[in-house]
């Protein structure tokens, strides 16, 4: 008799919490506070349908025009973060194992005769099995612009208040990862 009234009164305190919170989450229609409703040409950053590309226009850009060697070099997004092109890519970017343009000036044995930042050792090293590669490049690491972009000249969208804190000058401009990997955070 005790377990019964135990599983009933249970029951009731459940369904009471239940009916609490779902009715703490209906609409309120009968007071003077309503939900504003937006259009989907309001949502985003595109202000436009997302139901016809018709009339979308895409900004104007232009990427650098300046050749490899003659570029200024950006300031890292944060450390260790892949470096944004900062030179022409016209005619760089189809890649594979055997064919990368990107390879004969990024080498470190040609990239201070090049005048170009030496790929780091992080590319020279296994990530999954922790092997390095004595010299050879990762596998992982052929497709460059998978991780690397061409800086295009654009104005943001969203202001951006991000500011790095950089463990050194030489980390602006320079990856460690390779020796930073395992420390963990701090």
């Amino acid at each position: 008799m005790k377990t019964s009234k135990l599983n009933f009164l249970t029951l009731v305190a459940s369904t009471g919490l239940a009916l609490a919170f779902l009715s703490g989450c209906t609409s309120n229609t009968g007071t003077t506070q309503s939900a504003k409703l937006y259009s989907e040409e309001e949502l985003g950053l595109r202000k436009a349908t997302i139901y016809n590309e018709s009339k979308t226009l895409v900004k104007e850009f232009e990427y650098s025009k300046e050749p490899a060697g003659a570029s200024k070099v950006y300031e890292r997004s944060f450390e260790n973060a892949p470096p944004m092109i900062p030179h022409d890519v016209e005619g760089m970017m189809d890649m594979s194992r055997e064919i990368n343009m990107c390879t004969s000036c990024h080498l470190p044995e040609v990239a201070e005769a090049a005048a170009a930042t030496p790929m780091p050792k992080s590319h020279f090293f296994n990530m999954r099995t922790g092997e390095d590669l004595k010299g050879a490049m990762d596998e992982a690491r052929y497709n460059c612009s998978q991780c690397h972009t061409p800086q295009a000249n654009v104005t943001p969208l969203v202001d951006n208040r991000f500011r790095p804190e950089f463990r050194g000058e030489d980390a602006k401009n320079r990856s460690n990862l390779i020796d930073t990997l395992n420390e963990g955070v701090k």
